[in-house]
């Protein structure tokens, strides 16, 4: 097959291969928490017996920090071990989302909606399909690599091109470009809730709507798309060179005449829930709106519920028209398997909880804002260089920590309150580090869905192995970064919000 293959195995040598050994000798992310968890313990111990303390910039009261190894201090953490994992945030968030994408998921309602959004796209117009579909298929969670990138490898090879250019321009749409989207997925109310968990070092009334960096975000599809389509068509598929199958051509079909009649079905059902929703919503004191002021804060509270019902709705109409869900008992046992899967982050939950309880407690999260924000001062870094020293950071991570949840349970209760101390909005800085987490993602050798990735090309390109797979993503990555950092500088240079009722600055 014609095109710059890599005929050797995966990399081994130089900073790719460093990062990946490197990563693969850290331990399970739950056992890292279990180590900050300690690491919290002692420090406060010696801050505590050093004397550690600062002055609040808005109370201007002392903040002294708290000794968690204490007679005091233990019967806090011990006592507390059941409210600190129920009261974590993202934890009912995420869960009450995926009750309902697990029964749009496993009806085959998702597979043929993102399968309809390619088929029979003019063949002009199939790269910026790609990074459309892309990066609206967050609001799915995962489906995107599962289902979209072997179908990306499938349209262009149909196509007569090359099916890793395919690949590689879903694969940088769906991990590149992880932050932006169209739509609220599971991952918006779980980092929002980590951004109002570290918020409230700062001010224990703070909130934090799911919908905080919705504006950006909705705008950077845009951008990402642009890019996007760029670095394909003229320097990464150029690159590649032509396709040569060895056998024959395969055919994209098209939905089936079930899938059809399962998508209107699923449709209208969409269209009565956005109706049924309006009208709880739109008119003067209607239920969603607030009594006394009459905004729409009893919406934005109820979005996590309603996004659930917003899964849930069309992907039982599509089931039910399919054949796929022929009961209750099929729409139950659908969300105990999606429940299933969640097993792994619902123990991370646990321990990310505690520490994010404990780390707050201590009183070390805030010492460390302080502290952190009067350096900055002292240097004078702000505006531009900051955002883009923030950024910086959050890629490098991303590196070493494949996980956007487990990245932020740490960097959270540092930087939120750091730069809120600076004058910045939470919510300013949550998008600050969504840029920063997905410009690496489609790079960084620890994304658990490279196997995937790999695979899908393999099935056309049996030779390719994971240095010609970086080779072609590392153009996004570069890319994505320095077109993101320069948009969001311009956006809130501009003072334009993140997102509804969500601040530029604080305090606001």
């Amino acid at each position: 097959m014609a095109g710059e293959v890599d005929e050797g195995g995966p990399a081994t040598g130089g900073l790719l291969g460093w990062v990946e050994r490197a990563g693969n000798r850290l331990p399970d992310p739950a056992t890292i928490f279990v180590g900050f968890c300690a690491l919290t313990m002692v420090v406060s111990w010696l801050a505590a017996r050093l004397g550690v303390a600062v002055v609040h910039p808005v109370t201007g009261k002392t903040v002294v920090a708290v000794d968690l190894l204490s007679a005091d201090g233990l019967r806090t953490v011990l006592s507390g071990l059941v409210t600190n994992f129920t009261s974590f945030a993202p934890l009912g968030t995420v869960l009450t989302v995926m009750l309902g994408i697990g029964v749009a998921e496993r009806t085959g309602l998702l597979a043929a909606a993102l399968k309809a959004s390619l088929v029979g796209v003019p063949r002009w117009a199939v790269t910026p399909a790609v990074f459309f579909a892309g990066m609206t298929s967050h609001i799915a969670a995962d489906a995107g690599y599962v289902v979209l990138i072997p179908l990306a490898a499938l349209l262009y090879a149909s196509l007569g091109r090359h099916p890793l250019a395919g690949v590689a321009a879903m694969f940088a749409a769906v991990a590149g470009g992880y932050a932006a989207n169209l739509f609220l997925g599971a991952i918006d109310p779980m980092l929002a809730g980590m951004t109002q968990e570290a918020a409230r070092l700062m001010n224990p009334t703070y909130t934090v709507l799911a919908t905080a960096n919705y504006y950006f975000l909705s705008a950077s599809v845009v951008l990402l798309i642009g890019v996007g389509w760029f670095i394909s068509d003229r320097i990464v598929e150029p690159r590649l060179g032509p396709w040569r199958p060895t056998g024959d051509v395969p055919v994209l079909t098209a939905l089936s005449p079930l899938e059809r009649r399962g998508l209107r079905a699923a449709g209208i059902a969409v269209l009565v829930t956005a109706v049924g929703v309006a009208v709880l919503t739109i008119p003067a004191g209607a239920p969603l709106r607030d009594p006394a002021s009459g905004d729409l804060k009893p919406f934005w509270a109820s979005l996590v519920g309603l996004l659930m019902i917003l899964f849930v709705m069309p992907g039982i109409a599509f089931g039910i028209v399919t054949g796929s869900l022929r009961s209750d008992r099929d729409a139950v046992r659908m969300m105990g398997e999606a429940m299933a899967t969640m097993g792994p982050y619902i123990v991370l939950a646990f321990f990310a909880g505690q520490f994010v309880a404990w780390f707050r407690q201590s009183e070390l999260g805030l010492i460390l804002a302080i502290r952190g924000a009067d350096a900055l001062r002292a240097i004078h870094l702000d505006g531009a260089p900051l955002m883009v020293g923030f950024m910086a950071l959050s890629a490098l991570i991303d590196l070493f920590v494949a996980s956007a949840s487990a990245k932020w349970a740490v960097m959270g209760p540092v930087f939120v309150p750091m730069l809120m101390a600076l004058g910045w909005s939470p919510e300013v800085t949550q998008a600050l580090y969504r840029v920063g987490d997905s410009v690496m993602n489609c790079v960084t050798p620890l994304n658990p869905y490279f196997p995937i990735v790999i695979v899908a090309v393999r099935r056309y390109a049996p030779e390719t192995r994971l240095g010609t797979l970086l080779a072609a993503m590392l153009p996004y990555s570069i890319g994505f970064g320095i077109a993101w950092c320069a948009f969001i500088v311009l956006w809130v240079t501009a003072g334009l919000p993140p997102g509804p009722n969500a601040p530029l600055h604080y305090p606001p």
